[in-house]
Parts: structure tokens; C-alpha cells; sequence
């Protein structure tokens, strides 16, 4: 299939789609945590409406990778914003009952959208040629800026839309989800190479786990994410317990969602340059920086500044393992690779959703963020086991 100007115009189509995507994650990061603090029976299960969001996307790999093999990008991609658009609809009925069962189930069901909202990314690399994967992954990311504007405005402009708090901002949601699923019926994606009676359906997931390149890939991509969610889903929730208004809470989330979408400019263009590795250990540092301004104080500004490093930082690590994964696996493999690495990234999502509430209403803020040093410090050592294992990773055939 050849690459043209209509290619361009299809990756422009997904980052819109990626810019709704965002603004659905960041909508329920916003007021999630809250809607489960109002309904829940103890405090301490306030961001289980958050862990099932990521959970119901651990859940959903398995039959999204399926769903991709048997459907294709689109056909996935619109089932994906179908369920979008039902379980909004559900939490807002949820909420209007008063219902934190059913508010958490909403969210469960909302997760397959999600897991399918993760491969955006890998078919954004499909929709240019291949001396453009780095950019295309890149842009998409930078398309986030969008989420970072409309997600914490949207959330607080339709609080009280509707007589139960934030009940309306689910129905907005739901309207989100219709826009996004116009957008992706213009996208033509390219169809998957055909494979021949008898032809190797590439390597299994154990030989795949075999090379450091996709280890790292995953479990790096998975613990950043890891880091930015424990320290994300906190925020609303520790800036209410130190007397800040909602209002600050969204204008927080919309400069940590600028931090991690706008270097999606350059962070393309900073890995060609310098490689995946070097601009990975950059976003290292700049989350051991976002724990050094979250312990040195609890004002509006070190909530502002910690965050927003903590987005940059995610940025380069996220893109950075996004690519790395790209060189590790072959065309025929991309369902069974990507779905792996959904699963890790959903995976450790849930757990530290769960970890945020507890930590944050028990042991407090300073404590939350002592916690993220462990997983950056296992980020450090993966990157480091990488930089010194005997054999670069091959490239992989362009597909």
C-alpha cells in the first residue's frame, strides 16, 4: 500500500480519535476518584471506580487482540467506541441512583474501550511509511493536547449539568465517544499481510519474552505509566483533603496532561537523534524530579510543578518504549505483542489505582510519592540491564 498525502490525512483522522480517546481518560481521572468518595462505604475504596476503568482493560486484551485479528483496526476500534458510549451512559445512570456498584461496573465495562484505545498508537506506525514510525507515534501522543484542555474543562463544566454531581459529565462523555466514532469511519487502515497456507504465524510470546528489548519495551512502558497513574489518580482526591477547590484539582490535571502530550512535538524526532534508550532515562529523571517537588511542599504551585514534570517525563519514557516495542516484533506477531503489552500496562494501571486511594487516605501525600520511587527505581534497572546486554536489538522488517 503506498504512502501518500492520503496517508497523512488518515493519521490525522486517529489523532483526532487519540485526542477524544484522551479526553474520556482524563473525564474519568478527574472525577472518578471523586463520584467514588461520594458513594463509596469507606473512603479507602474511592478510587475503585478508577482500578476498574484499568482493570475491565487488563480484561479486555485477550478480546481486543481477537477482536482486531477477526475485524480488523477499524471494526475493532468502532466496537471499542460503542462500548464507550453505552457504559458513559451506564455511570451517568449509576451516579443518578446513587449506585457505587454501579458506578464501578460502568467503569469495568468502559475498560474494553480503553485496551482498545492503547493500540492507537501501534496503528498510527501503520498509516506512514517506515522511515516515519518514530514521528507518527510521536504526533499521536502530542494530539493528547487536546484531552489536556477539554478533559479537566469538560469535567468541570458539566459537574452540575445535570442535578447529581458530575452525572452530566458521563452523558458529555457519551457524546465524546458518537464525535470519535464519526472520525474513525473516515480512517482506512492498511490490511495486514497475507499470510500462506503453512506459513509461520511468527514466534511465540515465550520467545518474544526472550529478547531484553521487548522485556524492557514492556515492563518499562508498563511501570511508567505505573508511576504517572499512582501519583495522577491521587491528586484530585490529596488536593481536596488539603482544603483546594475542584477548580485547582482540573487546573493541575490540565498542565500534567500539557506535560505529557506536548513533547510529543519533538519527542520523535529527539529518539531518532539520540535513540530510544538515552531519551527514556530522561524521562527517569524528570519523574525522580516530580517526587523531589511533591515532598518539599503541598501548595498549588508543587502540585502544578510536580505534575507536570511527571507528564514530561511520562512522555519520553511512554513514546520512547513505544518504539523500542515497534523494532522488537515481526508484522504476523504485532496482535500477540501487543496485546501482551496492553496487558502489563493495564495490569500494573489497576494495581497502583487501588495503591493511590489507599496510600492517599491513610498514609497521606508525602508517603504516595516515597511509594513511586520503587518503580522508578525498577525503571532504572531495566534501562541499565538493556544498555549493558551483549546484543543491540535487530530492527524489524517493515510490514
Amino acid at each position: 500500500m503506498a504512502y501518500n498525502r492520503g496517508m497523512n490525512a488518515q493519521l490525522g483522522l486517529l489523532v483526532i480519535c487519540q485526542s477524544l480517546y484522551l479526553v474520556n481518560n482524563i473525564t474519568f481521572i478527574a472525577i472518578n476518584g471523586l463520584v467514588g468518595l461520594a458513594l463509596a462505604p469507606q473512603a479507602w475504596m474511592a478510587t475503585l471506580p478508577i482500578m476498574g476503568y484499568v482493570l475491565g482493560g487488563a480484561l479486555s486484551t485477550g478480546l481486543v487482540a481477537r477482536s482486531q485479528r477477526r475485524w480488523g483496526r477499524r471494526g475493532s476500534f468502532q466496537l471499542g467506541l460503542a462500548v464507550a458510549f453505552v457504559s458513559a451512559l451506564g455511570a451517568a445512570a449509576a451516579v443518578w441512583v446513587h449506585s457505587f456498584a454501579g458506578v464501578c461496573l460502568a467503569t469495568v465495562v468502559a475498560g474494553y474501550y480503553s485496551a482498545n484505545g492503547t493500540l492507537y498508537r501501534f496503528a498510527a506506525a501503520e498509516l506512514v511509511a517506515p522511515a516515519w514510525r518514530e514521528k507518527a507515534v510521536s504526533l499521536l501522543m502530542a494530539g493528547g493536547l487536546v484531552g489536556a484542555v477539554v478533559g479537566p474543562n469538560l469535567a468541570a463544566l458539566t459537574r452540575d449539568w445535570l442535578p447529581l454531581p458530575f452525572a452530566g459529565a458521563y452523558v458529555a462523555l457519551a457524546g465524546v465517544a458518537l464525535v470519535s466514532m464519526l472520525a474513525m469511519s473516515f480512517i482506512r487502515f492498511p490490511s495486514p499481510p497475507a499470510l500462506g497456507a503453512g506459513q509461520a504465524q511468527g514466534r511465540s510470546l515465550r520467545e518474544l519474552l526472550r529478547q531484553p528489548a521487548f522485556v524492557v519495551a514492556c515492563f518499562g512502558g508498563a511501570l511508567a505509566f505505573g508511576v504517572m497513574n499512582l501519583l495522577m489518580t491521587a491528586t484530585p482526591l490529596a488536593m481536596q483533603v488539603c482544603g483546594l477547590p475542584f477548580a485547582d484539582a482540573a487546573f493541575v490535571l490540565q498542565w500534567h496532561v500539557v506535560g505529557m502530550f506536548a513533547p510529543g512535538f519533538f519527542t520523535g524526532h529527539l529518539i531518532r537523534r539520540l535513540g530510544a534508550l538515552p531519551v527514556m532515562a530522561a524521562g527517569l529523571a524528570l519523574n525522580l524530579g516530580c517526587v523531589g517537588v511533591a515532598l518539599s511542599g503541598a501548595d498549588l504551585h508543587h502540585f502544578q510543578v510536580a505534575l507536570f514534570l511527571l507528564g514530561v517525563g511520562w512522555n519520553f519514557l511512554f513514546t520512547g518504549s513505544t518504539t523500542l516495542a515497534l523494532d522488537s516484533y515481526r508484522p504476523e506477531e504485532k496482535e500477540r505483542a501487543q496485546a501482551f503489552m496492553s496487558f502489563c500496562l493495564f495490569a500494573t494501571l489497576a494495581l497502583t489505582s487501588f495503591t493511590a486511594g489507599v496510600l492517599v487516605t491513610s498514609r497521606g501525600w508525602q508517603w504516595l510519592n516515597l511509594g513511586a520511587l520503587l518503580p522508578v527505581a525498577l525503571i532504572g534497572a531495566a534501562l541499565l540491564w538493556l544498555r549493558l546486554a551483549p546484543a543491540a536489538p535487530a530492527r524489524r522488517a517493515a510490514g
